[in-house]
């Protein structure tokens, strides 16, 4: 289908399309793949792609396919082995699209009673036994979408985290970019003066066995997405300069902003969005620490206190 406007369809309209961008991706993929594919086949504009998740830094076509993905996990039509990695099931592979409306229906029916017992426990102050886990809740918007992330636990780190990186100078965030490269094995990483950068913003070179070569690097602290134009901005810049480049974004790129970065005969551009600068930071331990935690299963065995009773009770 092809949309002219940027009106975002619902979660529950990408249901259908991500199950069978999956299977048409082998029946395993990376998020990054399934939302690709979704937009390709479903023709999304570059208006649509750019529409925010209320004030951002995410896109709502990105969180409505995200929550698409945890439904369909959901409803058993998708795994989740590792996070960001979804495969399909045995379920879902012979699923139909008719089938889709009475397993989400399920699904949601289970949530509600999940959600339901779990306040009437609250209530209580009992814990369930046995145990019982229910599925996710729909917290809907006006438009039919969701609010949250629900891919393997909360991520709202990310979130804050970008937040806070739109906050930082524009300056500031090109020596983090500096940074970043050091930390990632670039060396002679410069940032250019602010005002003859011409586009580019700095350089650093990496080494590769016997070869080195230049990298030119751009930082865009975007809350939405950056389209082609930017892609080919940042390569009219390079002219002349070097052939390797990578574009910094706290935001999204575009399915035609990432097309121009890899297309045949032009300079490639690497790019690297919000959600992959965070998985950086966290890694290097930029301005993000992590503590591991242990935390622990509790079960309530009724079946020991009934023996219990059986053993000592008519005593």
């Amino acid at each position: 289908m092809h949309h002219d406007d940027p009106v975002v369809p619902t979660y529950y309209q990408l249901i259908w399309p991500t199950l069978q961008a999956v299977i048409s991706l082998g029946g395993s993929a990376h998020k990054d793949e399934i939302d690709a594919a979704v937009i390709e086949s479903q023709e999304f504009t570059e208006s649509q792609q750019q529409v925010l998740k209320g004030d951002g830094p995410q896109t709502l076509l990105l969180d409505r396919m995200s929550w698409a993905r945890s439904y369909l996990k959901g409803m058993g039509l998708l795994g989740n082995p590792r996070r960001s990695i979804w495969a399909v099931t045995e379920i879902g592979q012979a699923a139909e699209e008719r089938d889709i409306k009475p397993l989400h229906d399920e699904y949601q029916a289970n949530a509600r009673a999940g959600s339901r017992q779990r306040r009437v426990w609250a209530d209580d102050g009992k814990s369930p036994s046995p145990p019982m886990v229910a599925p996710a809740t729909e917290p809907s918007d006006e438009k039919g979408g969701l609010q949250g992330d629900t891919e393997l636990g909360t991520e709202g780190w990310r979130d804050l985290l970008l937040d806070r990186l739109l906050r930082v100078h524009p300056y500031a965030f090109e020596h983090l970019a500096q940074r970043i490269l050091r930390e990632a094995g670039f060396s002679q990483v410069t940032v250019t003066s602010r005002s003859s950068d011409g586009g580019i913003d700095g350089m650093g070179v990496y080494q590769l066995s016997l070869l080195s070569f230049p990298v030119y690097f751009q930082c865009k602290r975007y809350q939405g997405s950056v389209g082609s134009s930017a892609i080919r901005d940042f390569r009219g810049a390079m002219a002349g300069r070097g052939d390797k480049g990578l574009l910094i974004s706290t935001g999204t790129f575009t399915s035609d902003a990432r097309k121009e970065a890899r297309r045949e005969g032009a300079q490639p551009i690497d790019l690297i969005d919000g959600d992959a600068l965070c998985g950086l930071l966290k890694d290097l331990q930029l301005g993000v620490s992590t503590v591991e935690r242990v935390v622990e299963d509790v079960t309530v065995e009724p079946e020991f206190f009934d023996a219990l009773d059986d053993r000592h009770g008519s005593k």
